[in-house]
This record gives structure tokens, C-alpha cells and sequence, in this order.
């Protein structure tokens, strides 16, 4: 007979998960609301603009006087930037899955290179290539004997650079979801096209883009969301855009609450593109044969159709890492110095120390979260965890602005209060330091954290957490002696993406970081902006740098996929292998 402490652990075995304390319960929702506070910032001023008459008429001057082109040139950049994502996103993406020709493979990680080139780095070079000083204008004047205005160039600092920049950057996110769409369909539903007559090119229009469009929806809605949140860009290039009103309101014309307002409409765009990207894709269900389904056999291609394959593949290449890494080499060669000088060195120890402080803050929070929802996948604390995710999809500038309004409000309650009681007045505390920026970084990235942990933990069966109870152990024990070191790898992939992440981030840190404090993302955007381009290469080359780490993780992570596949699709039995003893 069973003792009642058997009885016991029998049954917290027998549940899939421990319901944990009430404290635990209600902390995971409280934490969450406090993640999502600038949000809900953001969200209360459009409510408050609606029912208050001094708002009211501060958005009503806005609207009469900058709304409506910040409206037109954002619709601009969504729809130049969504076409070209898509053009090159999916073409690439086909002609690396289905085809093959030499160069394939380098290609097929290659094309990841943009996403370590932020928007902004790539707009100082292309300025500084193609700008009347550039070294391809000086070529022309010195070949052809030419003057200013004796020839015409297009103007790169434009709307139409702005968005030839921004798509050179962000058609990785097209690609990589898409390609990876290709590789997961099966060759049965190519196969059965051609057995119906269609070429290759018609099974590419009919069968493959429309089985692969939720994913194609997906990637270009990431590439719209970044193209909303860029402020460096279309700052440099004087595009005026909700980012740039923002700025200006705040700093320019000292009006908090015009900001909060184009925040707000700025955040209304977001939640738009996300809605219109969950309708595309609300009743599209396509299926394949399963997971052991063979791929489908890539064409090989010869000669001429070769080369413009390789030169389809390779151009976006060039054009969004090569050239401008080549730029940015060839400044920091010019502006050696700038390496050898202490500020620029105290300049790398405050990104890293910044990005490295953000980067533990976000994983053992997201840590915290994830292993909290794995032992009360209550309703209300896995909606809870969802929304402490909403803060990727947010731009920078809205998050900081909604950081920045109720931190200065406690601050200065703080200081009221310090100086009511005791007579001392401890300055800003929370908005005027570090822990503004972090706060931001933490609400920004959490879901990046969030979602490599969880996925993590959800590769460790519910079985080990129940023999590991019988056993005696505590949920943290649990944690610390079985989770943490089975997650070493989602940890560590983890706070790299939000590393990185933290060096590259622009609007954030410039709304919030404390006075005389700088990054290398705000001295190459103040070198930038003073028209010092070639100062502003050695910082930049280093958030460069720093930013190739997770596209070669990406680059791993898809070789290690496609190794399981080929392996998966070796050891399963072939049709010759079936038929061969009945043919004997």
C-alpha cells in the first residue's frame, strides 16, 4: 500500500505540470503588463487625443499641417519597399531551392549578409558613393571633363533612394522565410504538375508561390514593420516619415504631447500591416505529402540561363553588403587614427557593456516567463507571455517615447516627494540613466528571447520535470540542475540576437540615453548627420562586424537542417529498393 507521500508524487506526475504558487500565478501577468506599460502609454493617448479637447487640437494642427505627408511618404516606402522585398525575396529564394548552377551554394548564405548591414549604415555609403563628392560622380567629372551640372545623376538622398536602401537591406526576411517554405514542399505536387504538362516556370506560378504565399506574407510584413520603424534612413535622407515628426515634435518643438499623438498614429500603421498579414493568410491551408515526403529535385541549370541565375542571385549581394562593407573598409583605412583614440574605444566599452546588460536582463527574464507558462499554461498566463511578445513588432522610437512619459512622471514624483520629507532633491533616477534604455531594450527584444527559450524548452519532454518531482526536486531545482544546462544553446543564441540587436538600435537610444553618454550607433549617426562620412566608417564597420555573428548562426542553424534532412530522406527506403525482390 502506497504511502500518502507516494500518493502524492503520484499524482504531481500524473499532471503534466505543477500549478505553482499563487504568488507565481499572478506575478507572470503583473510582469507582463509592466513590459507592455509603454504600449499601453501610446494606446491611451490616441484614447485621451479623442476625448480631450486640448488634444483634440493639437492633433487637429498636426493633421492640418505634417500628418497628411507623413502619411503619403510612409504609404510610398510601404509600397516601394513591399514590391521590391518581394521581387527579390522570392525570386532568389526560388532560384536557390529549385535550381542548381554553379555558385548555388555560396549563394544560398550570402544572401543572408544584408541583414548584418543596418538601414542606416547602408544609406551613409551609398551617400558617400554616389553623392556629388562620391568617388563615382569624381570618376565622371575626371574622365569626361565634366562640371556640376553639366550631366545629370539621380539623386540618391530621395524618397526613391530611401526606398532602394531600405529594400537592399530587408529582403532577407522575404528569402530566408520563403526559401525555407520551398525546401518544406514536397516534390509530389511539382511531379503531378509536370505529369499535366507544366514547364518549370508554370509549376513555379501555379503550384510553389501560391502553397509558399503565408510565408511570403509573413516575410513581407517583417520587411513593412522595419521600413515603419527606420528613423536613420529617412532622416539622412530627408524623407519626412512619423519616425523623423516624432523627433522633431519632441526635441524640435518640446511638444510631449504631439509626440505621443504621431506615436500613436505610428503604432495604428503597425497594427494595420499586422492584421492585413493574419487576414492573408486566415483561410490559406496547404498541405504536403509529410515530413518524409521527398523534396523536390532542383534543376540544373547550363550556360546562358546559369549565368543570369548567378547574376540574379549575386546582384542583390553586391549591392547590399559588398559594396557598402568595401565603403566602409576603405573610410576606416582613411580615419586610421579614429582606432587608436581612447574615445573611440570608450565608445565600443558603453555599447558593449549596454548591449551585454540588455542582453542578460531580456534572457533571464524571458527565461523567468517561458518556464513560468511551462508549469501554468493557464489561459491567462500564456495570453500574458503573448503579449510581453508585442514589443518586436513595435518601432523604437514609439517604445521610447512610451518609456519616457511615465518614467519622467515618477521621477518627478520622486523628486517631490525627497524634497517634501528630507529637503533633497536625487535628480532623475529612472528617465535621466541607464535604466530608461534597458527598460526600452527589454520591452523591444524580449520576444526574440522569448521565442528562442521557449523554443528550447519545448524540445525537453514534460516527463523529465515529472520524474525529477518524484525525485524530490524543487521547480527551481529543476530548472538550474535539468533546464539550464539543456538550454545552454537557446541561451546563448538567444542573448547573441539581442546583443546585436541592442548595438544596431538607433531611435531608442538616441530618445533615451543619458546626456553625454554615446554608442557607436549614435556617434556614426551624429558623424553621419555632420556630413562626416568618412569618421563615421570605423564605428560603423564595427556594428558591421558585430552583426555577420547571428547570420552565421542562421547559416549553421539551416546547414544543420538541411544535413537532418538529407540524412532523414537516406535512410528511408526507395521505390527501386521495393520493387527489386518482385522484379526477381
Amino acid at each position: 500500500m502506497a504511502t500518502p507521500e507516494v500518493k502524492q508524487s503520484q499524482n504531481q506526475a500524473a499532471s503534466p505540470v505543477n500549478p505553482g504558487s499563487r504568488l507565481a500565478r499572478f506575478s507572470l501577468p503583473l510582469v507582463a503588463t509592466l513590459i507592455c506599460l509603454p504600449l499601453l502609454v501610446v494606446i491611451g493617448a490616441f484614447f485621451i487625443g479623442i476625448f480631450s479637447a486640448e488634444q483634440r487640437e493639437v492633433l487637429s494642427h498636426l493633421w492640418q499641417t505634417v500628418i497628411g505627408e507623413y502619411v503619403r511618404h510612409s504609404l510610398v516606402l510601404l509600397v516601394g519597399v513591399g514590391l521590391l522585398v518581394l521581387v527579390i525575396g522570392v525570386s532568389t529564394a526560388w532560384l536557390t531551392t529549385a535550381c542548381r548552377f554553379p555558385g548555388v551554394t555560396w549563394l544560398r548564405w550570402a544572401l543572408l549578409l544584408p541583414l548584418a548591414m543596418p538601414a542606416y549604415i547602408t544609406a551613409y555609403t551609398y551617400a558617400g558613393m554616389l553623392g556629388f563628392e562620391g568617388s563615382l560622380q569624381s570618376l565622371i567629372r575626371d574622365t569626361f571633363d565634366l562640371r556640376y551640372g553639366d550631366y545629370w545623376f539621380p539623386e540618391v538622398r530621395s524618397l526613391g533612394g530611401a526606398v532602394l536602401m531600405l529594400a537592399l537591406v530587408f529582403f532577407p526576411y522575404v528569402y530566408l522565410i520563403t526559401r525555407a517554405a520551398f525546401i518544406e514542399q514536397s516534390s509530389a505536387a511539382i511531379e503531378a504538375g509536370r505529369t499535366l504538362g507544366l514547364g518549370p516556370w508554370a509549376s513555379f506560378w501555379r503550384i510553389a508561390l501560391p502553397m509558399a504565399r503565408p510565408a511570403i506574407a509573413t516575410g513581407v510584413t517583417l520587411a513593412l514593420m522595419e521600413t515603419l520603424a527606420d528613423y536613420g534612413t529617412v532622416h539622412y535622407f530627408g524623407v519626412t516619415t512619423f519616425t523623423t515628426g516624432i523627433f522633431r515634435t519632441w526635441y524640435g518643438m518640446g511638444d510631449q504631447v504631439g509626440a505621443l499623438q504621431l506615436a500613436s498614429l505610428l503604432l495604428t500603421f503597425v497594427v494595420v500591416l499586422m492584421v492585413i498579414e493574419r487576414a492573408s493568410r486566415a483561410k490559406s491551408r496547404y498541405h504536403s505529402a509529410g515530413r518524409s515526403s521527398a523534396r523536390a529535385k532542383p534543376h540544373q541549370l547550363k550556360g546562358g540561363k546559369a549565368v543570369l541565375a548567378f547574376t540574379a542571385c549575386f546582384i542583390p549581394v553586391l549591392l547590399g553588403f559588398i559594396l557598402p562593407a568595401l565603403q566602409l573598409g576603405w573610410w576606416s583605412l582613411e580615419r586610421y587614427e579614429i582606432w587608436l583614440q581612447p574615445t573611440f574605444w570608450d565608445l565600443v566599452i558603453n555599447t558593449v557593456v549596454l548591449a551585454t546588460i540588455a542582453a542578460t536582463v531580456t534572457v533571464l527574464l524571458a527565461l523567468w516567463l517561458c518556464y513560468g507558462k511551462r508549469r501554468m499554461p493557464s489561459k491567462m498566463v500564456r495570453s500574458s507571455v503573448g503579449m510581453a511578445t508585442l514589443g518586436y513588432a513595435i518601432p523604437g522610437v514609439v517604445i521610447a517615447v512610451g518609456v519616457m512619459v511615465p518614467l519622467a512622471w515618477l521621477d518627478n514624483r520622486l523628486i517631490e516627494f525627497t524634497e517634501f520629507t528630507i529637503g533633497w532633491n536625487p535628480g532623475l533616477i529612472f528617465s535621466g540613466t541607464i535604466v530608461a534604455l534597458i527598460f526600452a531594450y527589454t520591452v523591444r527584444f524580449l520576444s526574440v528571447s522569448i521565442q528562442t527559450v521557449d523554443s528550447g524548452l519545448s524540445q525537453i519532454r514534460h516527463s523529465m520535470d515529472e520524474s525529477a518531482r518524484i525525485l524530490g526536486l524543487s521547480p527551481r531545482e529543476i530548472l538550474r540542475r535539468i533546464h539550464f544546462p539543456l538550454l545552454r544553446t537557446s541561451i546563448l543564441t538567444a542573448s547573441i540576437l539581442v546583443f546585436v540587436d541592442v548595438l544596431k538600435e538607433l531611435p531608442a537610444t538616441l530618445v533615451l540615453r543619458p546626456f553625454n553618454f554615446n554608442t557607436l550607433a549614435v556617434r556614426a549617426h551624429e558623424m553621419a548627420s555632420d556630413e562626416r562620412l568618412a569618421d563615421a566608417g570605423p564605428p560603423a564597420l564595427m556594428i558591421v562586424l558585430a552583426g555577420i555573428i547571428p547570420v552565421i548562426l542562421l547559416s549553421r542553424a539551416m546547414g544543420k537542417r538541411k544535413e537532418a534532412e538529407q540524412a532523414a530522406n537516406a535512410a528511408e527506403p526507395k521505390l527501386e529498393d521495393i520493387y527489386e525482390p518482385v522484379r526477381a
